[in-house]
């Protein structure tokens, strides 16, 4: 999510995600290997199964790296980057960040948040996809979770890399009015389509419907799986969609 020119802050590590606990160890003995093989010390401070991690540092340079086990279940195929490489798409990054603000208080979450809601897809949509991938939750559920954070003070942004100072005030609104949006989404929704996406074949994009729309004509429901799924195409057969506004 950082990589992206327009985020509101920098990570201090990276993290790579493998789809099993043995993927993890053998990733990681052949990453330390060529890493020691190009001058790079690797001091191990977290060691277990599916989970690794260490400080990597060359001279006084040094970064925290996470080799990590994730479930391979996701909404979208990866997506090649020519900087990160192989990476989650944007939408499942954004759906990852919401169980993540959900199941913990940080200020770098709510910040990450924020920035998934204004330019990726609003919560209401991320609330409602997200319980596909984590069925323990229903939307609702999620969202009262969600209504706990934004305690914040101004110094716990302090010690964030931040692209730009924060703004506590403007963010609580932000904040406020996505989450009632967001549980109006939710209670219009029908029951039968809990968990899922909404794509827009007009649009080629994720989209939170209008209450008005339906799955009938442009906006089509996308379900998650193993490995991602692309989103399904319009039949060469039928009308072809009305140009998007």
């Amino acid at each position: 999510m950082h990589i992206a020119p327009n985020s509101l802050r920098y990570s201090n590590d990276l993290d790579f995600f493998h789809d099993s606990d043995a993927r993890v160890a053998s990733t990681f003995a052949a990453d330390r290997a060529r890493l020691d093989a190009l001058g790079y010390a690797t001091v191990v401070e977290i060691s277990q199964p599916g989970f690794i991690r260490a400080i990597v540092q060359q001279g006084v340079d040094h970064t925290r790296v996470d080799w990590a086990h994730d479930s391979a279940w996701r909404f979208m195929p990866l997506v090649s980057d020519p900087v990160g490489g192989w990476m989650l798409h944007p939408v499942d990054l954004a759906i990852n960040k919401t169980l993540a603000l959900a199941g913990r208080d940080e200020p770098r979450d709510f910040v990450d948040m924020l920035y998934a809601h204004e330019t990726i897809l609003p919560l209401g949509a991320l609330c409602w996809a997200a319980v596909g991938k984590d069925p323990g939750f229903t939307p609702l559920s999620l969202l009262e979770l969600l209504k706990r954070r934004s305690r914040y003070r101004p110094e716990d942004f302090a010690r964030l890399d931040l692209v730009r100072p924060f703004d506590l005030v403007a963010a609580k609104s932000v904040w406020l009015a996505a989450l009632s949006e967001a549980e109006d989404f939710v209670c219009r929704r029908p029951p039968e389509e809990i968990g899922c996406l909404y794509w827009s074949t007009a649009r080629a994009a994720f989209v939170m419907p209008s209450p008005t729309d339906d799955t009938q004509g442009d906006v089509r429901v996308h379900w998650g799986m193993p490995g991602g799924v692309l989103p399904q195409l319009p039949d060469a057969s039928s009308p072809s969609p009305a140009p998007a506004p």
